[in-house]
C-alpha cells in the first residue's frame, strides 16, 4: 500500500483558478488498491411533495438505472458552479454495488448525496462517491480550489471499483462549503485532494461525526477541520490543520508540525438529517453535546427527538413567503426543497424549537434589500443546509440571529441553543450582491458549525470593489457563542468582528479581500487593511483555536495590511496557533496578531506563526 505519508508542509500554496497562478509546488499521488463486498441498488418513486430535484433510490431498482440517473446529474452539474441546478440524492436503507459491479459517480455543484438510515451502517455503496478536479485547460490547470457547493452524509462508502488513478481511492477532493458528515469509510483510502491529475490543490474541507477505517490522505488541502470523528491514520498537513474530539488525530504539534489538537470538543449539535421508516420519512435533530469526542453513531447512536414529515411545512421555490410563515407561525418546521427561492421580506422563525432544514443546498435570494433569514431569541431553533445569497439592493443583514433586546430569560440557552449548520453566504457570484453584514448573532448560547460565509472574489455577475460591496461576514453580539469550523472570506473591512463575551472558535479560516484597488481604500484609523479576526477591545474572555488568515492582492500587490488578527491583550483573552501567509507574491501581512509575529510578504510567503498570545 501506498499513500501520500511522505508530503510536508510545503505542498502548494492557495492559488485561485481563475488568477492565473504560478505553481511553486510539485504534488506526488501515489494509489492503493482493495476490495469489497457488493449488492443491488436503484430509486423508486419519491414523496410526491418533496419535488423532482429530490431523488429517492431503494436497493430494489436495477443499478443500471441508479448508475445512469446519477451520471445525468453529474453530467449536468460537474461545473455548473453558478448555476441554479439544485439537486438531492437520498438512497433508502439497504446495499448498492458489489465488488464486481461498483456503483461509482461524481458528485457536482448543488448536489446533496444522503443515506436515510438511523445509521450511517444502514446505507453501504459499494463503490466510490467521488469528487475530482476540475481542469479549466483540457487536462491542465487541474484544481479543487473552487470545489464548493455539496455535501456527502449518512452512508458507508466501502470504496472498491473506479478506473485508472481513480481506482485507488475515496475522492472528496473539495474546499469550502462541501462538508462530509455522519460517513463511515472503508476499503481503499480516503482522499481530501484528487492526485490523478495536477497541480492537484486543495483548500478548506469539513469532516465531522465520521469513521474511517482506512488511511486519510490530506495531501494539499492547506487548511482541513475534522470534528468528533475517529480515524484510522492522517498523511501529512500544510498550514492549518484542526482537530477537536478526534480519535486518532495527529498529536499537538504548532507550529512544528501545522496541527492543532483538541481532545474534545466545547460544544456541538451535530447537522439534522432524513430518515426512512415504516411510517415514511422523518427528521432526526441530535441533542446538543458538551466535550464531545468520536462519532455519535459509533456509541450506539446520537440522541435527540425525531419530527415526522408530516410536522413539517415543505416549501418549493415559488411558494410565497406569506405562506412559508404562516406555516411557522402554525407551529410547523420547515424543510426547504431543492431550488433558487426569491425572498423579499423574511422567513421568519419565531417558534422555540422550530427545524429549518434545506435539501440539496436550497438557496434564499435577497430581493428588495431584505434580510431572508431572521431567528428570534427562543430556544432550540435548528437551522441546516441552507445558502444565502445577497441580492442587488443592500442588505443590512442576511442572517439575523436574535436581537439586542430579545437577549434575556426563555431564550438561547447552554442546554437548547440555538444553532446553525452548513449554512453559507455569497455576496455576488452568480449575480450582483450587497450586504453590510452577513450574519448577526445577537442571541447568547449559540451554535456555528461549518459556516463558510464568502464575498465572492469569482463569478459571472457582480464582483468587483464597488459592485460587491459588504463590510463584515460575522457579527457577534451575544455571549458564550461557539463556533467549529468558521470560514470568512474577502470582505471589505474587518471579516469576523466578536463582541460577546466567552465566545470560543476552533478551526478559523480566511482569505483578506483580493479587490482592494489601492491602499487609500483599504485602511482606518491609522491601521493598514482590516482585521481577519477581531475580538473587540471591550471583552474580556475569549478563545480561537488553530487561525489561519492569508493575503492574495491581485489588484495591487503592494497593499499592506497591519495584522491579520486583533485582539485585546488582556489574561482572558487566549489566540492559539495562529498563521498567516502571502499567496503567489501579491501583499504583506505585517504582523499576525497586533504587533505580534514576522511579516509575510510577496518575497516571503510563509507562513509566520504565533502559538500562543494573550492568557
Amino acid at each position: 500500500m501506498l499513500s501520500l505519508s511522505s508530503l510536508t508542509r510545503s505542498v502548494p500554496t492557495k492559488l485561485r483558478r481563475r488568477t492565473s497562478l504560478a505553481a511553486a509546488v510539485l504534488v506526488a499521488a501515489l494509489g492503493v488498491f482493495a476490495s469489497a463486498p457488493g449488492a443491488v441498488a436503484g430509486p423508486t418513486p419519491q414523496p410526491r411533495e418533496l419535488g423532482p430535484n429530490v431523488i429517492i433510490f431503494t436497493p430494489d431498482m436495477p443499478q443500471a438505472t441508479i448508475q445512469a440517473k446519477v451520471d445525468e446529474i453529474a453530467k449536468q452539474q460537474v461545473d455548473s458552479e453558478m448555476g441554479t441546478g439544485r439537486y438531492a440524492l437520498l438512497f433508502a436503507p439497504g446495499t448498492y454495488g458489489s465488488v464486481a459491479h461498483p456503483l461509482v459517480f461524481q458528485v457536482g455543484y448543488y448536489t446533496e448525496v444522503a443515506g436515510l438510515g438511523a445509521s450511517p451502517d444502514d446505507v453501504t455503496i459499494n463503490g466510490h462517491v467521488d469528487v475530482y478536479n476540475r481542469c479549466t485547460n483540457g487536462t491542465s490547470n487541474c484544481i479543487a480550489l473552487d470545489n464548493f457547493w455539496r455535501s456527502v452524509s449518512n452512508l458507508h462508502i466501502n470504496a472498491v471499483g473506479g478506473s485508472g488513478c481513480h481506482s485507488s481511492a475515496e475522492f472528496w477532493a473539495v474546499s469550502q462549503a462541501a462538508p462530509m458528515r455522519r460517513v463511515h469509510v472503508t476499503g481503499q483510502q480516503l482522499s481530501f485532494m484528487d492526485y490523478c491529475s495536477g497541480p492537484s490543490y486543495a483548500s478548506g474541507g469539513f469532516l465531522a461525526d465520521s469513521k474511517t477505517d482506512s488511511a486519510i490522505v490530506n495531501g494539499s488541502q492547506q487548511q482541513f477541520y475534522t470534528r468528533d470523528s475517529s480515524i484510522k491514520s492522517w498523511s501529512n498537513g500544510v498550514w492549518n490543520q484542526v482537530f477537536s474530539g478526534v480519535q486518532g488525530a495527529p498529536a499537538q504539534s504548532f507550529p512544528k508540525l501545522p496541527y492543532t489538537t483538541l481532545a474534545a470538543t466545547p460544544a456541538a449539535r451535530e447537522k439534522p438529517y432524513l430518515v426512512q421508516g415504516d411510517n415514511g420519512l422523518s427528521v432526526v435533530e441530535p441533542s446538543v453535546k458538551t466535550d464531545s469526542s468520536g462519532a455519535d453513531w459509533t456509541a450506539g447512536g446520537s440522541s435527540g427527538r425525531t419530527i415526522a414529515l408530516s410536522d413539517f411545512f415543505v416549501a418549493k421555490p415559488g411558494d410565497s413567503i406569506s405562506r412559508i410563515n404562516a406555516a411557522l407561525a402554525g407551529g410547523k418546521n420547515l424543510l426547504l426543497t431543492p431550488g433558487v427561492y426569491s425572498i423579499d421580506t423574511s422567513i421568519h422563525i419565531k417558534r422555540a424549537g422550530t427545524v429549518v432544514l434545506g435539501l440539496g443546498l436550497a438557496t434564499l435570494t435577497a430581493e428588495n434589500g431584505s434580510t431572508p433569514l431572521v431567528i428570534d431569541d427562543v430556544p432550540g431553533v435548528d437551522v441546516a443546509g441552507v445558502t444565502v445569497d445577497a441580492g442587488p439592493v443592500n442588505s443590512p443583514v442576511l442572517v439575523q440571529v436574535g436581537t439586542k433586546h430579545q437577549r434575556g430569560a426563555g431564550g438561547s440557552s447552554a442546554e437548547d441553543p440555538i444553532s446553525l449548520q452548513d449554512v453559507f453566504l455569497r455576496v455576488g457570484g452568480p449575480h450582483a450582491g450587497k450586504a453590510t453584514v452577513g450574519v448577526q448573532v445577537d442571541s447568547d448560547h449559540v451554535l456555528l458549525d461549518d459556516l463558510w460565509l464568502w464575498r465572492a472574489d469569482h463569478g459571472v455577475g457582480g464582483v468587483g470593489w464597488t459592485e460587491n460591496t459588504s463590510d463584515t461576514g460575522l457579527v457577534v453580539n451575544g455571549d458564550d457563542v461557539t463556533a467549529t469550523g468558521l470560514f470568512v472570506e474577502h470582505f471589505q473591512k474587518d471579516n469576523v468582528i466578536w463582541n460577546g463575551e466567552r465566545g470560543r472558535t476552533v478551526f478559523f479560516q480566511n482569505e483578506l479581500p483580493y479587490d482592494a484597488p489601492n491602499q487609500a481604500a483599504w485602511q482606518h484609523d491609522g491601521t493598514l487593511g482590516y482585521a481577519a479576526y477581531k475580538v473587540a477591545d471591550i471583552v474580556t474572555t475569549h478563545e480561537l483555536w488553530g487561525g489561519g488568515s492569508y493575503i492574495f492582492t491581485n489588484v495591487d500587490p503592494s497593499l499592506h495590511a497591519s495584522h491579520s488578527f486583533e485582539a485585546p491583550l488582556t489574561a482572558g483573552v487566549k489566540l492559539h496557533d495562529l498563521s498567516t501567509v502571502s499567496l503567489n507574491g501579491a501583499g504583506t501581512i505585517d504582523h499576525v496578531v497586533n504587533d505580534t509575529g514576522g511579516a509575510v510578504t510577496p518575497t516571503h510567503q510563509g507562513p509566520e506563526t504565533v502559538a500562543n498570545y494573550g492568557g
